[in-house]
């Protein structure tokens, strides 16, 4: 690390301890050659992720639609905000632990349905329909049996 203030790269860690809720780490360094302190930061750099839209559209991963989706699906079920919050944890973790830099979005709503048919059977009945646009009610029903069948 250069000093800011003689350009040396002769410094040294002094202190070091934890920033921004655990995000960071906050450094206090001094310079060997001017004895002069400052500070650096380090975080951890986190690469944007592209979804590949149904239509071939690429755009920027958006955690907040996969919680509108879930939200929607667990509307007037007997979910809580912490599950919900866990569950959209547990996707972003599944999702970007990949390491891949384009996601297609059907992976992503897989990934959901799949903790949501571990957390409510009717709110991954909602978000399947939705999802995977049931055009019948015999599409439908065979997504019920599925489940009814698993039990």
């Amino acid at each position: 690390m250069k000093c800011p203030f003689c350009s040396s790269e002769n410094t040294r860690v002094i202190d070091s301890r934890p920033a921004d809720d655990n995000r960071s780490i906050r450094r206090r360094r001094i310079c060997d050659d001017c004895n002069k302190r400052f500070t650096t930061y380090e975080k951890v750099e986190t690469i944007p992720l592209i979804v590949i839209k149904k239509d071939n559209n690429r755009e920027q991963y958006d955690r907040s639609k996969i919680e509108a989706g879930v939200l929607r699906a667990c509307h007037k079920r007997p979910i809580s905000v912490e599950q919900i919050n866990k569950l959209v944890d547990d996707v972003e973790t599944e999702i970007f632990s990949r390491e891949e830099k384009e996601v297609p979005s059907s992976e992503i709503g897989e990934i959901v349905m799949s903790h949501l048919k571990d957390l409510e059977a009717v709110a991954y009945v909602r978000f399947a329909s939705v999802y995977r646009e049931f055009k019948d009610v015999n599409t439908f029903m065979n997504e019920l049996k599925k489940i009814l069948d698993k039990k």
